[in-house]
């Protein structure tokens, strides 16, 4: 059996440059799942040939915030506001997730992203109310085969009463020690801590402090909603604790001054654009941090409101940030000769720049030489990029979920010809509906057709 891949003659987008798009040309990975050459007529003499002419091939997404473990409630909170949606999952459905609930959802939510093409997904897990959900949570991304960055969160004790004076659980010592010990394998650690919109100033400085312990990135929400004006960045500031190893999630009332600490520090940033505009985070930062300096990404955020997929998650930010620059043009009448944000800008989010936030630059994002093989191959038998005209054009605006056939990760073909491979659909959905159905027999008020609004917690 032979132990190469030979992609052969596919219109690949790189994302090594904005951009940049070769036609009719072969990707070579090697046994070690890494990509060995890239180029037209390629030997492929001892390699299992994979004809992919006429085909898109890109380098797999990169979700940079992802609260997985909602995957067996999708869509209970479409129609949520934020304040519902704290009482419906934070102070109510979460509480009655058994270890078993948060690994299917786990395993069900990153399934549906590689199958989606997101080859690379930053869970952020923030139900963990055992060492137990932990160690569930961790199997279910690691049973997957998917690229993924477990994002310790805590649980329920962090969460309640704010700001909150409980820090961040010392289980993530544990998990660090038995599942992380090394950065190798393909699920690697995080710390999704609360930050100071959300904590008092003392556990803010320890939850930091327990990162730095354990060397781990950090991950955190800021600048989401009327929260956000509270000059968060400013506290980080002022504490020393800005760096170039923080992800903020959406950003969407940071003050401009703020934004450029991020920018200055290194830091990045998420994006999730559909979750903001319903929950009322406010208009998505994606223009906001360009003009700091700083290269957004994008997130799903949400999974049981809004969909799982990168390709409508892209649609939705660049629409919503190309209305908001033409705003000003329709208010005064001038004509605008160019958009300013292009599909090539914003198949980098998706892709090269997301690995960079997620501390993966080095090894995906990219369809480049050394790296590893993370690939998406687009089917060809869609009127909806025939004829294709515009690659770029066409991933951000007529692709989706269903045209992906083929997704490698680190060289393995986890899906193949439209199917997951070795995965037993059949079981996991009947795993999926057996959570849902114990956890709504916990809250009998709840409803399946779309008409229950959890009812507010008041003072």
């Amino acid at each position: 059996m032979s132990t190469r891949t030979l992609l052969r003659g596919g219109t690949v987008i790189t994302a090594v440059r904005p951009g940049e798009v070769l036609t009719d040309t072969d990707i070579l990975i090697g046994a070690d799942g890494t990509i060995e050459a890239i180029g037209r007529g390629l030997d492929a003499a001892d390699a299992e040939v994979i004809d992919v002419r006429g085909r898109i091939v890109h380098p797999g997404f990169v979700d940079t915030h992802r609260h997985t473990w909602q995957s067996v409630v999708r869509n209970l909170a479409s129609d949520w506001s934020l304040t519902e949606y704290l009482a419906g999952l934070h102070t109510g459905l979460s509480k009655h997730f058994r270890p078993e609930d948060t690994y299917t959802g786990n395993y069900l939510g990153a399934l549906e992203a590689l199958d989606a093409g997101i080859t690379t997904l930053v869970d952020w897990s923030h139900n963990l109310a055992t060492p137990a959900h932990a160690d569930a949570a961790v199997a279910a991304l690691k049973d997957t085969g998917m690229r993924a960055v477990f994002a310790h969160g805590g649980g329920a004790d962090q969460w309640g009463s704010l700001p909150s004076a409980n820090v961040h659980p010392d289980d993530a010592r544990r998990v660090r020690d038995e599942h992380f010990s090394s950065d190798d394998g393909l699920v690697t650690m995080a710390l999704a801590l609360r930050g100071p919109q959300f904590v008092t100033p003392e556990v803010n400085v320890a939850d930091f402090r327990l990162a730095a312990d354990l060397d781990l990135r950090v991950t955190m929400h800021a600048g989401d909603g009327y929260w956000g004006k509270s000059g968060p960045i400013h506290k980080l500031d002022a504490d020393g604790l800005l760096s170039d190893r923080i992800t903020y999630v959406h950003c969407c009332t940071l003050a401009d001054d703020e934004l450029r600490l991020i920018a200055d520090s290194g830091g990045t940033a998420s994006v999730a654009p559909d979750v903001e505009m319903q929950m009322g985070h406010g208009f998505p930062a994606t223009g906001r941090l360009l003009r700091a300096g700083i290269r957004p990404t994008f997130s799903i955020d949400v999974c049981s409101s809004n969909g799982g997929d990168m390709f409508a998650t892209m649609r939705t930010a660049i629409g919503m940030q190309r209305a908001l620059d033409n705003a000003p043009s329709v208010e005064t009448g001038e004509v605008l000769e160019r958009i300013s944000l292009t599909c090539a800008e914003v198949v980098q989010f998706a892709t090269i720049d997301g690995a960079h936030a997620a501390g993966l630059a080095d090894k995906t994002g990219s369809i480049a030489v050394g790296k590893a093989a993370d690939i998406v191959v687009l089917d060809d038998r869609s009127l909806a990029l025939t004829p294709l005209n515009n690659p770029i054009g066409s991933l951000v605006y007529s692709a989706h979920p269903g045209l992906v056939r083929d997704v490698f990760v680190q060289g393995r073909r986890v899906k193949k010809d439209g199917e997951l491979v070795g995965v037993d659909i059949a079981k996991l959905k009947a795993d999926a509906e057996a959570s849902r159905e114990f956890l709504l027999g916990e809250m009998p008020e709840a409803r399946l057709d779309g008409t229950w609004h959890p009812a507010l917690v008041t003072a």
